[in-house]
């Protein structure tokens, strides 16, 4: 039988479809995603895409920029363009893993949301400008989730029921505390989506040098008024961001394909190995060949 409150459910749900650790797809909800971790971490750099994410057991710690953000089961996430972050898993072990889920915003969905919530309906104004933060979590909103995991077990009902779930999580974080985030998220010339349009550029070729009049011309702002917006909104400046992109696929490049730290860095746009060691240090806390070493043996353990 299942439990009778919401978060034990979806505790139930989420230990039945994701038996192993990482994060996994749902293959029939495409825009969903199950984690469950079983040993604590921390500096693991990582990519949020624009999202709700939702801890069900655990507490994890986000380093964006120069910004910590903790945030546990009382509080979700929110983040409203994609934003590289450093995480920490602060709480998780075997016997009680890290279970989490995040599911992919749709600012069209927000949109349509916006023209039958009028500003003001329970999203108040978010505390600063950052595309990343938390609110409460509610009943409400921890019932939707769990009905969007429960059409797991039910399929034939996906097609049906998920568009009307999901709308209704948009709807719960549209009139929740994060809704000024999304409204920004999903207004038309919006500082917010100005400078997501500079993230995507930068997304995209992070390899290669991009000036910031570039980006501003990209984001139509003068080069003052987007450096401003743009570090309101990430906690970075475009250097910033560009550097935390290269070196966390640097990273990957050589925990994944075997790269040595000198090939890593010139397929991501570095010029100078030395360069690009004493910032992966600074970044990491460990040059790039004892950082990699230990990342094998905690993988291994």
């Amino acid at each position: 039988m299942l439990p009778v409150d919401p978060l034990s459910r979806l505790r139930h749900r989420l230990l039945t479809h994701a038996p192993n650790g990482g994060m996994q797809a749902a293959a029939a909800l495409p825009d969903l995603r199950l984690i469950r971790n079983e040993q604590p971490y921390s500096n693991h750099c990582g990519a949020y895409e624009p999202c709700v994410a939702l801890i069900v057991q655990g507490r994890k710690r986000l380093t964006l920029g120069g910004t910590l953000l903790d945030y546990g089961p009382e509080r979700y996430l929110i983040a409203s363009m994609d934003l590289p972050v450093t995480a920490a898993l602060l709480e998780a072990s075997p016997e009680r893993p890290y279970l989490a889920l995040a599911l992919r915003l749709d600012p069209r969905e927000i949109a349509s949301l916006m023209l039958e919530v009028p500003p003001g309906s329970g999203g108040g104004r978010a505390d600063d400008d950052r595309a990343l933060g938390t609110g409460a979590v509610t009943p409400a909103l921890l019932d939707a989730f769990d009905r969007l995991l429960a059409l797991l077990d039910q399929p034939g009902d996906i097609p049906a029921l998920a568009p009307l779930v999901r709308r209704e999580i948009h709807y719960r974080l549209l009139t929740g505390e994060a809704g000024a985030r999304l409204r920004q998220m999903a207004t038309a010339g919006s500082p917010s989506q100005q400078v997501a349009r500079a993230v995507a550029l930068l997304n995209q070729r992070f390899d290669q040098p991009l000036r910031v009049d570039e980006l501003a011309r990209a984001a139509g702002m003068g080069a003052s008024v987007f450096h401003q917006r743009f570090k309101a909104l990430t906690a970075m400046s475009p250097l910033q961001y560009q550097k935390a992109l290269r070196l966390s696929e640097a990273r990957r490049l050589m925990l994944s394909d075997r790269l040595d730290a000198a090939a890593a860095a010139y397929r991501v746009g570095y010029e100078s190995p030395s360069q690009f060691s004493r910032e992966y240090a600074r970044r990491f806390g460990a040059p790039p060949a004892r950082d990699i070493a230990a990342l094998r043996e905690r993988e291994t353990a």
